[in-house]
C-alpha cells in the first residue's frame, strides 16, 4: 500500500526486488497501523521524503507505508547472517554507522534518522526488502501477529530505560494508546507498583490495568488531587499524547525533583519555566528505540508480555487503503489494528 499524498494511498503492484549483499527479503505476515501512518494519510507529508531522497534508504514518495511488521525471510544477500525460512520481527530504524550518535551506539538518533515504512518502503505489502541489521529472529512457533506489536513495545521499553524510574518509584502515564499501555507493562516489569494511567476511553483504561496500571482515571476526573493523595506526586510522568493539556497535567502531578518523560509528538509546547526551576523538575525525551528487541522477544516467548491482547482489529491487505483512510478521518475504533499481509505461511 503506497502513499502518494494526503488522502491518496493505493494498492499497487511493483517489481519484486532482489536483496543486495547486506539485505534480506521478508514475506510480511502482519503490519500494525501506527498513529504516525494515519498522520501521513490524513495531512502528510510529515516525515515522508517528497522532494529529495532519504539519505540512507534513497527512497522518495510514492513509497510503501508500515513500520510495525513481522514475517518470514524468503531471500538473503550474500553477507546477511540469517537463514531463509527464519521468522523475524523487524526493528525498522535506519542507521548510517558513521555519525557521532552511531559512534556512541545511540543509533536511534542517527543523523540519517528514519524508519522503513515512513522514510523508505515498509511492511504494508506482501514483501519488503530491508537491511539485514533490522531483522530479529523469533523462536519457532512465535505468534507473528503478536510479533508485529514488538515495535511499539520497543518504543515503550526505550522510554522506561531512559527515565530515572526504579522499583521504588511511582509513575504516571498520560495517554493509553498502544504505546502508553505498553509503558504501563514495562513499568510493571521494572517493579514499579504505583502506576497511574490517564485516558478518556474506558476500554483503554481497562486494558491498561491488565498490562500493569494500578489506578486509572479519565482526564476530566480530579487527576492531580488523586495522584497527590496516592503518592505525594509521582517520581516520573510519561506524556504519550503530544498535546499541551496532557503535558500540563503530567507536569502538575510530579513531586519536587520529578521527571517528565516526553514521548508524544507536538511541534511546540509552552513550558512554565519558573515553576519548574523552583521545583527542580526535569523534562527528558525519548524517540524510537535501541537494543530493545531481544529483551522483548524474551518476554514474549516467556509469556510475560501478552502483545496479542492489544490487537483489536485485523484487516486484509486488500482492505488496508479504505481502513487507513477511515481511521485517519474518523479515528480508530480499538487499540491496535493489524493488516494481514499474507506472509505467515511462507
Amino acid at each position: 500500500m503506497r502513499w502518494h499524498g494526503p488522502g491518496d494511498v493505493r494498492l499497487e503492484t511493483v517489481e519484486l526486488p532482489s536483496p543486495a549483499p547486506d539485505e534480506v527479503l521478508v514475506a510480511v505476515a502482519y503490519c500494525g497501523v501506527c498513529g504516525s501512518d494515519l498522520h501521513e494519510v490524513k495531512d502528510g507529508p510529515h516525515g515522508i521524503p517528497v522532494s529529495r531522497p532519504h539519505p540512507i534508504s534513497g527512497a522518495v514518495a510514492p513509497l510503501t507505508l508500515g513500520h510495525e511488521f513481522s514475517g518470514t525471510v524468503v531471500a538473503v544477500g550474500a553477507a546477511a547472517d540469517v537463514a531463509v525460512g527464519t521468522p523475524v520481527a523487524v526493528e525498522p530504524n535506519y542507521r548510517c554507522g558513521r555519525c557521532v550518535a552511531c559512534g556512541e551506539g545511540r543509533y536511534e538518533v542517527c543523523d540519517g534518522f528514519g524508519f522503513a515504512g515512513l522514510m523508505g518502503d515498509g511492511g504494508l505489502a506482501e514483501y519488503v526488502l530491508v537491511p539485514a541489521y533490522m531483522v530479529h529472529p523469533l523462536p519457532d512457533g512465535t505468534d507473528l501477529a503478536a510479533a508485529a506489536v514488538l515495535e511499539p513495545a520497543a518504543v515503550a521499553l526505550h522510554a522506561v530505560r531512559r527515565s530515572t524510574v526504579d522499583a521504588g518509584s511511582s509513575a504516571l502515564v498520560v495517554g493509553l494508546g498502544p504505546v502508553g499501555i505498553l509503558v504501563c507493562a514495562m513499568l510493571r516489569e521494572a517493579g514499579v507498583e504505583l502506576v497511574v494511567g490517564i485516558d478518556p476511553v474506558p476500554a483503554r483504561r481497562e486494558l491498561a490495568v491488565r498490562f500493569g496500571a494500578s489506578t486509572v482515571l479519565g482526564p476530566d476526573e480530579d487527576v492531580v488531587s488523586t495522584v497527590r493523595r496516592l503518592s505525594g506526586g509521582v517520581h516520573v510522568a510519561f506524556e504519550v499524547v503530544g498535546a499541551q493539556a496532557a503535558f500540563d497535567q503530567a507536569l502538575a502531578c510530579l513531586r519536587p525533583g520529578g521527571e517528565l518523560m516526553l514521548l508524544g509528538l507536538a511541534d511546540r509546547l509552552c513550558v512554565p519555566a519558573l515553576d519548574m526551576v523552583n521545583a527542580e523538575l526535569r523534562i527528558s525525551t525519548s524517540v524510537g528505540y535501541r537494543d530493545c528487541h531481544d529483551e522483548l522477544i524474551g518476554l514474549l516467548a516467556g509469556g510475560r508480555l501478552d502483545l496479542g491482547a492489544l490487537v483489536t482489529d485485523v484487516v486484509a491487505l486488500a482492505d488496508a487503503p479504505a481502513a487507513l483512510l477511515r481511521m485517519a478521518t474518523e479515528g480508530g475504533r480499538g487499540v491496535k489494528t493489524l493488516v494481514r499481509c499474507g506472509g505467515e505461511a511462507c
